[in-house]
């Protein structure tokens, strides 16, 4: 019988769990190409979204891209009222893995950069969400990963062993900030290589 390595697993959300992309939204609202990637390049950027999932209210992102901005006014509100045309759905894969770690009765978690806001319209979209044993968001934080105070969070919240979590993010960066604070942690890949993962780490998952 294989040694259990791990007692926990934490879930990255966008990109793990959610499939999510500013370009599901964009492509019906900016047919052009290079045109809306300019959009999301130079005006709705990466780093002004991450702005609210470092915890800014999108009312606020909104107005003061939009004053910035007004020729963009209605592609810049769609960011947030037309949010959720931008998760497609669940990586069924992995939803799968986590609904069977749920049935072995492994705690799950969630440490994720996300609007607080969002995370409400999320979890009742996807209820699949709303079922971990502790979640760190982080907008309710105020801080983001790959900074080391929200995995810090996490752990003294939930009074957790770092060496015995098993964490999985899909950018590397976090991979490895995870890893500085102890984590055992994986790039993810899909949802049969996580499985392995964990089946690796002494988690009883089909095969």
């Amino acid at each position: 019988m294989t040694e259990q390595k791990v007692d926990q697993v934490v879930f990255d959300i966008g990109g793990v769990l959610l499939d999510w992309s500013p370009d599901y939204l964009y492509e019906e609202l900016i047919p052009d190409q290079e045109q809306r990637e300019h959009f999301l390049t130079k005006i709705a950027t990466p780093v002004w979204n991450q702005q609210q999932d470092a915890g800014r209210p999108w009312a606020e992102a909104v107005a003061e891209l939009t004053s910035l901005h007004p020729e963009h006014a209605e592609w810049i509100e769609a960011y947030d009222t037309g949010w959720l045309k931008m998760a497609k759905g669940l990586f069924e894969d992995t939803a799968a893995v986590l609904s069977e770690l749920r049935e072995l009765g492994v705690p799950t978690y969630a440490l994720t950069n996300f609007s607080e806001e969002k995370w409400a319209v999320a979890q009742e979209t996807f209820p699949i969400l709303a079922g971990f044993d502790g979640e760190v968001v982080s907008g309710t934080e105020r801080t983001v990963k790959p900074g080391e105070k929200i995995f810090r969070i996490l752990l003294e919240r939930y009074d957790l062993d770092p060496a015995r979590s098993f964490y999985m993010d899909d950018k590397q960066y976090n991979v490895d900030a995870a890893r500085a604070v102890g984590f055992e942690a994986e790039l993810f890949v899909d949802g049969q290589t996580l499985r392995n993962q964990l089946r690796d780490r002494g988690i009883n998952l089909r095969p």
